[in-house]
Formats: C-alpha cells, structure tokens, sequence
C-alpha cells in the first residue's frame, strides 16, 4: 500500500475474549495441528454469523468449533480430531468448516454432529483447504492452500457447486487463503499470503478467467476477506496488525487498525445494519470490532 497517500485510520476495540475455561493448553489432543506450538491456547479464525446474530468461530490447533452470542458469551460447539480453518453457514442452516487435515466438513449445529463432505478430488487428497465463500446461487468456491508458496506455486481454488460437482478454477497459486465474491457474484478475490497480495478473476468453470493482480500490500501477508454493499473489500494483512479497506479499484480507502496483536487473520460484518466488522485477533483469542462506513454484503447465510 506504499504507492498511495495514506489512507485514514479507523480505530478497533475489543468486543470479546475467550474465557479463562477454555485457555488450558494441557487439553490439547495429541493429534491436532502440528504446525502450531505447544503451549498455545487458541488460534481463533473463520467468524460467521448465523441468522440469530451468533458468531462462529473455530479454533484451528484444538479442534474446536465455538459459538458467541450477540453479548459477547462463548459456548463450545464440539471439538474433534482436525484442524478447523474457515467456516461458512449456508442458509439452510447447515455450517460447512473448511479443515486443513480433513478437507470440507459439515456440523450439525443443533446436534453438533459433524462428518466428512469432501475429502479427495479424483485419487488425490485436499492438500489443505485454508478458506472458502458461498455464492448466492449455493456454489462454494474455497482456496486449497497446503504448504504452498512461492517455492512451490501450486496451490488451487475450486468450486464445489450446489448440483455436487467439484471444478478446478486455478492450479497455481502461491499460497491461497481468504476469499470473497463480488456483490453481483461476478468477480472473485483470492488472497495469496505469501505475495502480500489479492488477486481477481471472473469465476469461469474450466480455469480460462484471466487473473489479475487486484491490490498489493508492501509486507506481512493476506489472510481473511469480506466484502461490502459497494463493492470495496477488506483485507487482512496478517503478521502486520493491519486491515485494509480498498475499492473496488484495489485503491486503498482506510487503514484498520488492530488494538490487539499483528494477527487479525480474518474478518466478518454484522451487527446492526450490518455495518460493524468483527476481527479475529488470532494470537491474543480476542474478537476486535470497527464501525465501518458501509454495511456488508449480505451472505448466503441470510438469504
């Protein structure tokens, strides 16, 4: 973001923070997230809001899934043998969990029930399904980052449609992570972590769209993605304690600034209006807010 005048700063607080119960790092499962270090408390990600305004998160090194209601109180959903990154409610209910050991998954949120969805494309493994975004027609469109980068640039996005078929959009990617549809549904953004940067392309079914660099930040790395009623979208620039809200240009209109920890990885709108972006403070397991100048755009999971 060096390339422009600086952009003016919204402030973050903290709305909430995981209680003290759910901190006790001698509970992790012996299993889950080796790539996070032990004596970690919780890695918070994937906020979504259901139609009751609950937020729900998930806890990526601890398996779990939790639930915070509009006051701010957390509940565990369920913990299981995974690693949950992202998660995403479609509207009839159903919460989808993108897991990085396990691929797509599906909770019952009123049995806490979950299983397997998609695991494999054709003889090969999910290779570690990082985030994903359904359309308004169902479609979910989701980043299969691994352990890719710029050493290794094969990273995917695919589109497991609402009829069950699964498309390769694109096969070489450094690093995808967040991502979000435009409001009509006709762009998409990929957040590639390792670049700093967004991409954006149409999201065709055979991998043709051409892809273009959408905005680029000067370090750090891009993580979450959310988009607004007019087209701008937010960026987390991960390891920096920033966010960055940018238009539908890819210009920077203000910079967010975390009151926490340099890891807000991801993001949410809600509230009323729908006009308060919750944050995840991943290192610290707060939920941050910033009141923002337009209201989200409205996600499956409310229409």
């Amino acid at each position: 973001m060096g390339f422009f005048a600086p952009p003016p700063v919204i402030k973050t607080e903290v709305y909430a923070s995981l209680p003290k119960k759910y901190r006790d790092p001698s509970k992790r499962k012996p299993r889950s997230a080796p790539r996070f270090h032990h004596g970690i408390d919780s890695f918070l990600e994937g906020p979504s809001f259901d139609r009751e305004g609950n937020l729900y998160l998930v806890d990526i090194p601890y398996g779990r899934i939790f639930r915070m209601s509009p006051k701010g109180d957390f509940d565990l959903v369920t913990q299981y043998d995974g690693e949950p990154n992202g998660l995403k409610i479609h509207k009839d209910g159903r919460i989808f969990i993108s897991d990085y050991k396990n691929g797509i998954m599906e909770l019952d949120p009123r049995t806490a029930k979950i299983e397997p969805l998609l695991e494999w494309r054709h003889t090969e493994r999910l290779r570690g399904v990082n985030d994903f975004v359904f359309s308004s027609s169902g479609d979910l469109y989701f980043t299969d980052q691994g352990l890719t980068g710029f050493h290794d640039p094969t990273g995917r996005v695919y589109r497991y449609t609402a009829q069950g078929h699964l498309e390769c959009l694109l096969y070489n990617a450094p690093s995808p992570n967040g991502i979000a549809l435009s409001p009509k549904d006709d762009v998409l953004y990929i957040a590639i972590t390792c670049a700093a940067a967004v991409w954006r392309m149409q999201p065709t079914s055979d991998g043709s769209a051409k892809v273009r660099l959408f905005t680029q930040m000067i370090c750090g790395g891009a993580d979450g993605l959310a988009v607004d009623e007019a087209g701008n979208v937010v960026v987390a620039n991960v390891q920096m304690g920033i966010l960055w809200l940018v238009d539908k240009k890819g210009e920077p209109i203000n910079r967010i600034q975390s009151c926490g920890g340099d890891m807000t990885t991801n993001v949410a709108y809600g509230g009323p209006e729908r006009k308060t972006l919750f944050m995840t403070d991943s290192e610290n397991g707060q939920i941050l807010v910033a009141d923002m100048p337009v209201s989200g755009k409205l996600l499956f999971s409310h229409l």
